[in-house]
């Protein structure tokens, strides 16, 4: 009897299936990172004094954009030789805040703020000072002697402006970054003039439209080889020793970053914001 062929059986259960190749899911790409706003030293109802200006221009974004209503701006310059420099947006902008109900005064030395009757009988105190690019001008060639030149400046300014301050109002100075500016030492300068460093941000000229950085010297003819707007520059705020204790605004009580630092027990060492 013949034998009967064994018939291969092929196993067609898919239990035996090699496991299909799994693509590896690609990483989600993390979006950009929220940016920052950027910080703004003052409220719309601050009694604001505004020091050396140039061709105003800041100040006009103050009222304009920011809706600032309680501005005294002034610059070193006489009238007539704030035009002559700034011609014609200088007489421009301080036609609009006088229009708009500002003091526009001339002939303001910072260093004598706390002598100068145009101011004191302006009172009560101011709410926010602020100066922005304090400099001495071309006094000096030499580098030594400019930041000597001005940080006396400062110094000055500081001892001046203290006592037209209301008790927790801010003086707001903005510099630019980078040498022979970091040499001022601008908080050491503030510590030994009674005042204490409350923070410091980047200065964002684009939150202010319409501003412009002024040269000391006036227009320049093709703007010059540079834009002060475009440099990077920082705000540096300052109050009356002893007041951190005081109640303050929202902005000047600190950066979230900076309160995480220190309820995770984490040493703050800086005063910067960013």
């Amino acid at each position: 009897m013949a034998k009967s062929k064994k018939r291969k059986v092929t196993n067609h259960s898919t239990n035996n299936k090699p496991p299909a190749k799994q693509q590896s899911a690609k990483a989600a790409k993390p979006g950009p990172s929220p940016k920052a706003k950027p910080t703004i030293p003052f409220h719309s109802e601050d009694r604001i004094l505004l020091i050396g200006e140039g061709d105003f221009s800041f100040a006009k974004s103050l009222v304009d954009h920011h809706a600032c209503y309680q501005v005294v701006a002034t610059c070193y310059d006489s009238q007539e030789a704030l035009y002559e420099k700034y011609q014609p947006q200088a007489e421009e902008h301080t036609k609009y805040l006088e229009e708009s109900g500002q003091t526009v005064l001339y002939g303001i030395n910072a260093t004598a703020l706390d002598r100068t009757k145009k101011l004191i009988n302006l009172g009560p105190q101011w709410d926010v000072i602020i100066f922005n690019f304090p400099h001495v001008g071309g006094k000096s060639k030499d580098v030594n002697r400019q930041v000597r030149f001005n940080q006396e400046l400062l110094v000055s300014f500081f001892k001046a402006a203290i006592p037209l301050l209301a008790d927790n109002g801010t003086i707001v100075v903005t510099l630019f970054e980078g040498e022979p500016y970091d040499l001022w030492n601008i908080r050491d300068l503030a510590r030994h003039s009674a005042l204490e460093v409350q923070r410091s941000f980047k200065f964002a000229a684009d939150v202010y439209p319409g501003y412009s950085h002024a040269r000391t010297l006036g227009n320049i003819d093709g703007g010059g080889g540079w834009k002060g707007e475009n440099r990077d520059a920082r705000s540096f705020v300052f109050q009356k020793q002893g007041a951190s204790g005081e109640k303050q605004p929202e902005w000047k009580r600190g950066s979230k970053a900076s309160k995480k630092r220190k309820r995770e027990g984490e040493k703050d060492t800086s005063d910067d914001d960013d």
